[in-house]
């Protein structure tokens, strides 16, 4: 049987592409591993699904000073043996690595054993894990045409981000139900990314009531960051976490508010959701959803608010720009040829894989 070691984490965008693959790579009979850290977020992910998991040890990569930093490169070594006995043991056909830091020994370790590698970047730019995985590549999938001066030339191939089919199969009247909503007003769906944006939260619930008016509110605020005092608002429901039935929110969402990151809009482009996108700022990202942000406005799919304009006011005038303006984005959206990611980048395994 051919088998397939999948590494990526630290957070879910660096998981969710590759179990978006996982069902395409059981029908072409590969045996999956998964390489991850020993406590992150993506051992619990992977396990859920019944696949063997490999946890390692591993360091963050930071861009400032931490203690941890003198600490970190000792572990990432020990992970680099720890992954050589991985192949050595499991001897994989191939490995597929969707970045973060977990994946910066196991891509070396699988290209000294001979083990051809590919990398998938979802960002306008490369990120550090990737960067220091990119000369060991043999081939690198990404989700911008931008992207493409930033890689190696000839390794790089444009494929989009994979998307788990679940999400393409939501009910809107399941959704309705869930949420309580009892009237036909267009819904706006808030998205903060995975660990939820308190800034995003703190000015939708100051311009709560106003949007209330003309729209239903579901808001996925992020763990902890729940906003007690606008519990029980008619038409507005909030949740830390959303997993099953995600899919349903998204298909009764009209649009979407939302972070910017890769993966998230990715996420927007395939299912035509028109959206209000709020990239982190310079002061907290290296700037990564900023790109992303300007590269879908200029591509007509989304509206961009800048996380250093984001008032009350302008939030609210984003959402009814952008609901006006709906089948504009819709529209643009439909030319968007990056729908067959899981196809592209599953026939790029088989091919590197014999």
């Amino acid at each position: 049987m051919k088998k397939i070691v999948l590494t990526g984490g630290g957070t879910a965008g660096h998981v969710t592409p590759n179990i978006a693959l996982i069902p395409r790579l059981k029908e072409l009979g590969y045996e999956i591993h998964y390489v991850g850290s020993y406590d992150g977020i993506e051992k619990k992910l992977i396990e859920e699904l019944g696949i063997p998991y490999h946890g390692i040890s591993s360091g963050k990569l930071r861009r400032y000073f931490d203690l941890n930093n003198f600490i970190d490169p000792f572990r990432v070594i020990r992970g680099y043996f720890q992954s050589k006995k991985i192949m050595k043991t499991l001897k994989p056909n191939i490995v597929f690595s969707k970045g973060g830091f977990v994946s910066v020994p196991v891509t070396r370790a699988a290209a000294k054993k001979k083990v051809p590698v590919i990398l998938h970047e979802s960002d306008m730019t490369p990120g550090l894990a990737n960067r220091l995985a990119l000369k060991k590549a043999n081939r690198i999938c990404c989700n911008f045409p931008e992207t493409i001066d930033n890689l190696p030339k000839g390794k790089a191939v444009v494929t989009g981000t994979p998307i788990r089919a679940e999400l393409f199969s939501g009910d809107r009247e399941a959704a309705k139900r869930f949420c309580g909503f009892t009237d036909d007003k267009p819904v706006v769906l808030f998205i903060g990314g995975s660990t939820g944006s308190q800034i995003i939260n703190e000015t939708l619930s100051a311009c709560l009531d106003e949007l209330l008016k003309d729209f239903n509110i579901i808001h996925l605020c992020g763990k902890g960051k729940a906003i007690a005092k606008n519990n029980g608002k008619p038409g507005y429901v909030q949740y830390e976490y959303i997993k099953k039935e995600l899919s349903d929110l998204f298909a009764l969402a009209d649009i979407a508010v939302s972070r910017a990151g890769a993966n998230a809009i990715c996420e927007l482009l395939a299912l035509r959701k028109p959206s209000v996108l709020i990239p982190l700022s310079l002061a907290a990202s290296r700037g990564d959803q900023i790109l992303n942000a300007q590269s879908f406005e200029k591509s007509g799919y989304s509206y961009l608010l800048k996380e250093e304009d984001l008032t009350p006011e302008t939030l609210v005038k984003a959402i009814n720009d952008t609901f006006r303006d709906r089948e504009k984005y819709i529209s643009a959206m439909s030319t968007s040829h990056q729908s067959d990611a899981i196809n592209l980048i599953t026939d790029m395994i088989e091919k590197l894989a014999k």
